[in-house]
Formats: C-alpha cells, structure tokens, sequence
C-alpha cells in the first residue's frame, strides 16, 4: 500500500523523541570525556582580510587587495566569475605574509542553474601571485598549497563535487584529466553549489599540520563546522600571498566571494606581536588622517541627505518576507535542529565508544595479572571474565548503534539536499521512509542494550534508566490535525518549486 507523506514525518517525529530521550540520558557520561589541549591565540589581520558591508572603494579597489580578469568587487561582495562560458577571475593580496601559523576563513557562494557546473574555485598560498592561469583561473607550477572546490567531474568518476587539497613546489603540473586525484594531499566529497546558506571553509595552519572544516550551507550557524581533511607534516613556504581565483568552462557559475578573513596564530605561553611595533608611526598616521577625513564626509552626507528628505527621517525601513519564502525557511530551520541533534548524538556515542574501550582494556589487564597467579585467583578470574564478556556485548551493541545514528544523519543530509535542490514528492517520501526505518532500528537497540544491561549482575553499577512508554495508538484528532497540516507544507511547498 503506497504511504503518504505525513505517516512516515509521523513515525519519524516518534523515533527523533525516543533518541533524545537516550541522548539525556548518556549527556552525563558524554561530559566526562578528555580535555582538549589549549587553543591558540588568534588575532585578526586586517590588512590580509576583507568583507563587506565597505567591501570596494569608489574606484572599484579592494583595499590592500589586487584583482584581475573578470573578477568584479561590489559593496559587499567579489565576484571572482560571472556565470558566463570561458572566464577567470582572482583576488590577491598586495603584501606578503609572513606569519608561522594561521587561519583563514572564507565565505562564499556556488550558484547556477544547471545541475552541474564548472570549473570550480581554489584557496591559495604561495611564493607569488598567480593573476591569470589554467588552474582554476591561476597559474599553473605555483610553489605552496592549493585548496581546491571543484565542481566539474572531468575523469566521469562520480566523485564532484569535491574539496581537494594540493600542495606544489614550483614544478609540478596540475593533473586536470584526473581532478588531481593523483596529486591530493587530502580530498573529502561535498556539494557545495546552490545551498540555501553561504558556504564557509576554514583552512587551518598550525604545528606542520593543515586542516579543512567545512559549514555545508544547509544552516544559519556559522559555527557549524564539519571535517573534512588533514594533512599533518606538511611544509609550506614561510612567506607568501593569499589568493582566491575561479573559472568556468563549456558549464558557468556565479563564483562569488563574501568575505576572506586571516588570523595569525599564537601557541598558548607565547606572547603576541605588539601591534605598534608593526605598524610605523607614518603610516599609523595616515590611516587616522583618511579615518577622520572618511567621518567627516559621511556627516556632511547624512545633514545633506535629512535636509533633502524631511520625511523619511526616523522612519524604519521595513524588510517584508513573503508565506513561501516563511514556509521554507521554517522547514529548514525544522531539519536544521534534527541534524544538529543527530550529530550530537553521534560525538557522544563515539565518547562512550572510547569509555568503553578503556574499561575492557583495564580488566583485560586485571584478567592477565590474575592467571599468573595460582589456586585462589582462579574464581576471581571467572568473574572478571564474566565482565569483560558482557563490556564486549555493550561494546558492540554501542557500534551498531554508531553506525545506525550516522546512517541517519545521512539521510538527513540527503533529504535536506534534496529539498534545495528541488526534489519530487516520491523522492521526499523515500527519503523520509529510510529515515524512519533507521531510527526505529536506533530505538530497538537502545531497549535491548538497556534489558542486557538490566539482566546482568555484574553491570549493576552502570545502568540505562529504561525507555519510556512508546504510546501503543494515536488518536484520530491529533492524527487528522497531523495530516492537514503537513498536506499543507508539502503542497505549499511543491507549488513554491
């Protein structure tokens, strides 16, 4: 019997209560994990950086930035290509860095409308500026590290969109027939293009190792980072330009570039470079001097702007959203807080993971220490045994239950690329039906790890507090409530798209 759309959302809200309920309740074993090491000091380099609102100046510049090919600086963005066949673009800083560890943060977007786009858009560093090349608008044989978004599969393997790291040493010529999967460092599967949200990529130096965290643009939260790659043991040239560059092929895409942020970082216990003693008291000067004069400009600005427009003063400016456009955000904030959720889930379940291996390697010690000895210890032995049997039992059930919450956290995924991308109403419902079916495989292992656990006596210092009832029907007001409104979301929903 074919099932609607509201049932399986209805099975699935059930199953999402049942495992947060198991998520409070290992919260408390989750919190006595290990403690990080100390993070380093960062601080912000604005002469490396820029974002908006005051992104270009009057002339079209970008302050102590260079651009060249078609890359177009606006107020409060830099777009590196239009979405126009065959074109390049880059941005570069006019200095050189010189820091020994560092962070960059860089906001961007991915649009177009087919389904697939070219060329792609790269993160540099290296020795010299590469204006105009072949290598995602930059030049080939550049002597640092290249980090890589490309969007266009060319080797026809299925594996683009893509996040590859690259590293070079002035000779080597980018392998573009194979997307330079010959020559990555690092590489981690991620659609980056036409999502709901600004992308955010944060490449991170530190200690001879650089990683790469990636938001999804699936949510407002900028701090919603995943992994994506390491590569440690790596050396890169102490001095060098940053750079941001894109292309398009025989497919285009809007490449645009929201922000670029820099910090340098300090390892904890050093001191950070005084700021005064980079900056010369000339050039400290100036900067105040064009700063004063700026402010003044703008005063006289806004007297003439109120003398022109008497009416307008104090009035708010009103920004209207429309019902589809409330209705989709309202659905995506609604999968937002599920993925969160299941996330979470998933770190502490691998916490516990890792608690559990303790303990079954400390009473396979104890199990050790106990057979040298004779005679007496051999009841002491079976007991032990008797315990690391049933750690082994817990432990394994804790695997399949970390598999089943990254398997939904899939497909959460899944759906919510879905969704952007604007997916049928069949593909919705399948999606929603794999949701279900892991979720009540993750709630059928939770009650029988917690009635393994009830029947041993061995385990009765760590105990599961016992699942809540599951309600055993539903009653038909609340089930027709139920129905209309999501036949009300997903028609709103199909008709917006």
């Amino acid at each position: 019997r074919p099932v609607g759309p509201t049932r399986p959302a209805l099975y699935f809200v059930l199953s999402f209560l049942a495992a947060a309920t198991f998520h409070r309740s290992v919260a408390d074993v989750a919190t006595d994990g290990s403690k990080s090491e100390e993070p380093p000091h960062r601080r912000f380099e604005y002469k490396y950086s820029f974002k908006g609102p005051h992104l270009a100046q009057s002339d079209g510049s970008i302050p102590f930035w260079i651009h060249g090919g078609s890359a177009i600086p606006s107020a409060d963005q830099v777009r590196i290509t239009p979405s126009l066949r065959s074109q390049r673009g880059s941005v570069w800083t006019k200095n050189k860095v010189n820091f020994e560890h560092w962070e960059a943060e860089v906001t961007f977007r991915v649009s177009g409308r087919g389904r697939t786009g070219a060329d792609g858009l790269a993160v540099w560093f290296s020795t010299a500026q590469g204006i105009d090349g072949p290598v995602y608008g930059a030049a080939d044989r550049w002597d640092g590290i290249g980090i890589f978004f490309d969007s266009f599969d060319n080797d026809a393997k299925k594996n683009n969109p893509a996040i590859i790291v690259v590293g070079n040493n002035g000779n080597l010529v980018y392998d573009h027939q194979n997307d330079g999967s010959t020559q990555a460092l690092g590489s981690c599967l991620r659609d980056f293009r036409n999502k709901p949200y600004p992308i955010r990529a944060k490449v991170t130096y530190y200690k001879k190792t650089l990683t790469v965290m990636i938001n999804n643009g699936f949510t407002p939260d900028k701090e919603d980072y995943e992994f994506c790659t390491k590569v440690e043991n790596m050396v890169i040239p102490t001095e060098g330009f940053f750079g941001i560059s894109a292309a398009t092929g025989g497919l285009a895409d809007d490449h645009d570039v929201l922000s670029f942020l820099l910090f340098r970082l300090t390892e904890p216990g050093q001191q950070p470079p005084s700021v005064d003693a980079e900056i010369p008291k000339e050039e400290k000067d100036k900067y105040q001097e064009e700063f004063e004069n700026f402010q003044q400009e703008l005063d006289k600005k806004k007297e003439e702007f109120q003398k022109e427009h008497p009416n307008v003063q104090g009035e708010p400016i009103e920004d209207y959203e429309s019902v589809n456009e409330r209705e989709i955000r309202q659905v995506f904030e609604g999968q937002n807080r599920i993925h969160l959720e299941i996330k979470q889930l998933n770190r502490q379940l691998a916490m516990i993971l890792d608690e559990q291996r303790r303990h079954v390697s400390v009473i396979t010690d104890e199990i050790n220490k106990k057979a040298t000895s004779a005679g007496s210890g051999q009841v002491e032995s079976q007991q032990l045994g008797s315990v690391i049997a049933t750690q082994q039992e817990v432990l394994k059930s804790l695997n399949e239950l970390r598999t089943s919450f990254h398997n939904s956290l899939n497909q959460i995924g899944s759906v919510q690329q879905g969704n952007a991308a604007g997916m049928g109403t069949y593909e919705t419902i399948q999606h929603f039906n794999d949701i279900k079916e892991h979720l009540h495989a993750v709630k059928r292992d939770v009650e029988q790890l917690a009635q393994r656990n009830a029947q041993n006596p061995a385990e009765k210092a760590v105990k599961c507090p016992e699942m809540p009832p599951m309600p055993s029907c539903l009653s038909t007001v609340h089930f027709a409530i139920f129905v209309v409104i999501q036949s009300v979301l997903f028609f709103c929903y199909v008709m917006y798209k």
